[in-house]
């Protein structure tokens, strides 16, 4: 093989080996993370931060109320609870429709 032909094969390997590590991020959907409440946390006031991080997100929704996250991704809203069991769902969507989802469920005496 000419040294012509196999510059061009490593050249090719290296472009597509890029591309590949380029694409992985929007290949694996939306990430979130989120860091408070802890699931079956019990408050005493009736008031519970909702606190995390995101990436790779278009939308954010608390219970199906926009949450927006600032430039880092992080987001953070402190909620009023009713008397009882509530059950918080967060959903997370990338521009492609995926989607990633965490529930906590918060006690108030």
């Amino acid at each position: 093989m000419s040294p012509i032909r196999i510059t061009l094969i490593i050249t090719l390997i290296i472009v597509a080996g890029y591309g590949v590590i380029e694409a992985l991020p929007l290949l694996s959907g939306p990430q979130l993370t989120l860091r408070t409440p802890i699931n079956g946390t019990s408050t005493p006031n009736g008031f519970i931060r909702v606190s995390g991080h995101v990436a790779r997100v278009t939308k954010l929704t608390l219970d199906g109320a926009t949450l927006l996250s600032d430039n880092n991704g992080s987001f953070s809203k402190v909620l009023a609870l009713a008397p009882g069991t509530s059950i918080l769902t967060l959903t997370a969507s990338d521009r492609f429709g995926h989607t990633v989802t965490d529930t906590r469920t918060i006690f108030f005496p």
